[in-house]
């Protein structure tokens, strides 16, 4: 007996597609509808440039972004990695993306902020293997991305493979990096 007042009351609150609702349901958005608006929500990416080219990488994956600081050579280590520096007592290397994506010719040497241009900076990154620094030209912003619009990186091979895909903002085109592989 009292399993079924339970019921009759619990009956009460969910709706019967035979009830009449009014205007009520009509304005209740689809459930498509609400899917589709959760996966535009945008994604946060920091945007920096390298040369004529603007790359961006997860604003998750930065650890912070510092002025160049100075910078030791290691020997022995492959073109890109332009040596280590020093972060509050912690070594980290600092890799040259440019040299990395093959967007010079030669590897530049770089041993402190006199060899770079004033808004040059260093973009620290966290990677399972290590947090490590990226030389950038100028750090852009932060710019928000919809997943839903970012492009496949296209098959470009070689040293490209650490682009991940691409992104259109206000008519800028966004290269996004893969960290993992750009750092490797």
């Amino acid at each position: 007996m009292a399993g079924n007042r339970f019921e009759a009351q619990l009956a009460r609150f969910f709706h019967h597609p035979d009830e009449d609702v009014g205007p009520w349901l009509e304005l209740a958005p689809e459930a498509a509808e609400a899917v589709e608006a959760a996966e535009e929500l945008p994604e946060e990416f920091l945007a920096f440039a390298l040369g004529a080219e603007v790359y961006a990488v997860p604003i998750g994956a930065v650890r912070e972004i510092v002025k160049v600081p100075p910078i030791t050579g290691v020997p022995r280590v492959p073109e890109h990695v332009l040596g280590v520096m020093n972060v509050r007592g912690e070594m980290l290397p600092v890799y040259d993306l440019k040299q990395r994506l093959r967007l010079v010719d030669a590897p530049q040497r770089i041993t402190g902020p006199s060899d770079v241009p004033r808004e040059s900076r260093v973009v620290l990154l966290k990677d399972p293997e290590g947090d490590a620094g990226i030389l950038v030209d100028r750090v852009q912003g932060v710019v928000r991305l919809p997943l839903s619009k970012l492009e496949p990186a296209p098959n470009l091979g070689g040293e490209r493979r650490a682009v991940a895909g691409l992104g259109r903002a206000d008519g800028t085109l966004y290269i996004l990096l893969d960290v993992e592989a750009a750092l490797a």
